[in-house]
């Protein structure tokens, strides 16, 4: 998991360790990091941001006499990183439920991303997470543009035991997600996830929509779904649907794959938005609530 991003901050760890205490060779090692980490996808601000850090952090350093040189760098570098990334707080949207128990309507959250982002699955695997909490859920198939796209969520929700919403494809995505507000509400449930339409390429079209769908639904929550593997196309999506859309929590999917790994640092940064859940694998228990600790355990800071 984001072993090619490990090796670039274990380098910078190991350079710095041996490096001569001159400003000079500072900014030389601070520069190849730079290289490095733009080519393993991370976005261009993000890094500037992170060399900023480590180097303000790096001129006030002191080591002890006798202390752990490696370990108070490894240290610096974790605070820098940490410094880029905002951490949601789950419970947030646990209390809104006992919020929405006293109107009788339930907590509504609406996942958006590109096609192969991994949001129909993040959506049942976000459902299988609440029910074990003790959360009623139903999901939506709000995405009646893509082939097969109802039949995969009808089929891996109702799988793991969940009500799934749906309608034929060209039919209005609002209005099926109206009808899982409306069932919902009815049998009490407390949450309504609505999966949507992706495109591979985001177009106006596909934000208009999925705009028409938040005009309609009020949902409480907007939820990103993007692609670790997607590198720096994923920063400038994610920027698109928030600038578009809105979006209140970003869920990195695909983290465990061998991949450059650059956008799990960026998207959080990018967008000022912060991550809610890392998908870590392809079973049902697979997202991690503790994204912040995970990725810096991955990059070997933590």
């Amino acid at each position: 998991m984001l072993k090619n991003v490990a090796k670039i901050f274990s380098s910078l760890v190991d350079r710095l360790k041996t490096a001569k205490p001159s400003a000079k060779e500072v900014e030389e090692v601070l520069s190849d990091f730079y290289l490095q980490l733009v080519s393993a996808d991370v976005a261009v601000e993000t890094t500037e941001a992170l060399i900023n850090d480590l180097r303000k952090t790096l001129a006030g350093m002191k080591v002890p006499r006798f202390g752990d040189q490696e370990e108070v760098l490894r240290q610096a570098v974790r605070k820098a990183v940490e410094s880029l990334l905002k951490e949601a707080d789950v419970g947030e949207i646990f209390k809104r439920v006992e919020e929405s128990r006293k109107t009788g309507r339930p907590v509504v959250v609406l996942f958006v991303g590109p096609n192969g982002s991994g949001k129909t699955t993040t959506v049942v695997k976000f459902a299988h997470y609440l029910r074990k909490r003790g959360y009623s859920v139903i999901l939506a198939s709000s995405d009646t543009f893509r082939a097969g796209a109802i039949e995969q969520l009808e089929t891996l929700g109702q799988k793991a035991g969940f009500i799934v919403v749906s309608q034929h494809y060209g039919a209005d995505p609002a209005a099926v997600a109206v009808d899982a507000v409306n069932k919902a509400t009815s049998l009490r449930a407390n949450f309504v996830l609505i999966d949507t339409a992706g495109r591979t390429e985001v177009d106006r079209g596909l934000l208009e929509e999925m705009r028409k769908i938040k005009r309609v639904v009020k949902p409480d929550y907007v939820i990103y779904t993007g692609d670790a593997l997607a590198g720096n196309v994923a920063v400038n999506q994610a920027k698109m649907f928030d600038e578009v859309v809105g979006i209140d929590f970003v869920v990195l999917s695909k983290v465990d794959a061998d991949a450059k790994g650059g956008s799990a640092l960026s998207i959080s940064h990018a967008t000022g938005k912060p991550l809610l859940f890392l998908g870590v694998g392809q079973s049902l228990d697979d997202l991690d609530d503790k994204p912040v600790k995970r990725l810096l355990e991955s990059i070997g800071v933590g």
